[in-house]
């Protein structure tokens, strides 16, 4: 079994091209979905934020308001850092028993789906690593229109990951994803082929 991860900014389309992965026939391992377990059914982990960030961030059935929760984190540094603190070491500890539970099985393509798979070294667990990248105002744009985000709330999310410049340093393959939905399917099954070639 292929590890390949799928990193990318916040609006970069990361997740569409996983989706486009998936049904080409690959598995995915989705940050976002581990994450969103951590968050809202670890108690300790709950109970930590609530500490963190105040009650504010729960719902009146005491559940997690996730939107709320991000509007907190993300409206400064420093309160970004202390939500990474609490939640990431669950997320990569779930993301790398996963990993390793694919390992074992048979032949195929498991794309682990994650936006910080370089600031937590999870590379080196991977056997290739493609980066999608697309403009700050497609970004924004996306951000808007799919996840609701107001300006400032898209600008503080993407300014609060690092570059792609960066990124490009440890991928292996680039997707731009500045164009419709037929164009990155094209690209896509492109890239799709020859990871196939590869490995068979």
């Amino acid at each position: 079994m292929k590890i390949i991860g799928i990193t990318g900014g916040i609006g970069s389309g990361k997740t569409e091209v996983a989706r486009i992965f998936n049904k080409l026939g690959a598995k995915i391992i989705s940050g976002d979905e581990i994450g969103k377990e951590v968050v809202e059914r670890n108690r300790f982990v709950l109970k930590k934020l609530v500490k963190i960030f105040g009650e504010g961030i729960l719902n009146r059935n005491k559940k997690l308001n996730r939107r709320k929760l991000g509007e907190i984190a993300f409206s400064s540094i420093e309160n970004r850092d202390k939500l990474n603190k609490i939640v990431h070491p669950y997320l990569l500890s779930n993301l790398k028993k996963q990993i390793k539970a694919h390992r074992k099985k048979g032949p195929g393509i498991v794309i682990v789906d994650a936006a910080l798979i370089i600031e937590w070294g999870l590379q080196k667990e991977l056997d290739y690593l493609i980066l999608v990248e697309s403009s700050f105002q497609n970004r924004i744009k996306r951000l808007k229109e799919y996840s609701g985000y107001s300006q400032k709330e898209a600008i503080n999310r993407i300014k609060a990951q690092i570059k792609d410049r960066t990124r490009r340093e440890y991928a292996d393959y680039v997707i731009r994803n500045d164009k419709d939905l037929k164009e990155l399917k094209r690209k896509v099954l492109f890239l799709w082929e020859r990871l196939i070639s590869k490995i068979t």
